[in-house]
């Protein structure tokens, strides 16, 4: 399963633009660069979404995964906020809103993300600068 040294793990929807924007932002406004990142379809991350019954051909949530804890929906993207900085971080205040008014916003967008932003027609690829961030397989 997830390598032993590898802190977090941010499992993605790779070709959802929403979702590779998102990583984008991350990889730019970390505030330490520990994260690596998983394609939900890749090896490693269909293993990962499996345990957890996300299913990696339509996947309903981002996966966050850190010190061998699992997060979800908008768990998780407040999990991502707090390692980040930059102008998205005022959405930290969302955590206020009470948990089932979070994800159910979060799962309209989710359930209406390619047609909102697109559709990659290839995988996000990661620069030559990142390269080493990303879980290749």
């Amino acid at each position: 399963m997830a390598n032993p040294e590898i802190d977090s793990i941010y499992v993605f929807d790779s070709e959802c633009v929403l979702c590779s924007r998102a990583v984008a932002y991350v990889l730019k406004h970390e505030k330490q660069p520990d994260m690596k990142f998983v394609a939900i379809k890749s090896e490693l991350g269909r293993e990962i979404s499996n345990k957890y019954d996300v299913d990696p051909d339509d996947p309903h949530t981002f996966i966050y995964l850190q010190d061998g804890k699992a997060w979800f929906s908008s768990d998780a993207g407040f999990a991502v906020l707090r390692k980040t900085g930059g102008p998205m971080a005022f959405l930290r205040i969302g955590k206020i809103l009470p948990r089932p008014v979070r994800d159910w916003l979060y799962y309209r967008i989710a359930r209406n993300r390619y047609k909102m932003f697109g559709k990659l027609d290839a995988c996000y690829a990661p620069t030559p600068e990142t390269r080493d961030r990303f879980v290749l397989n």
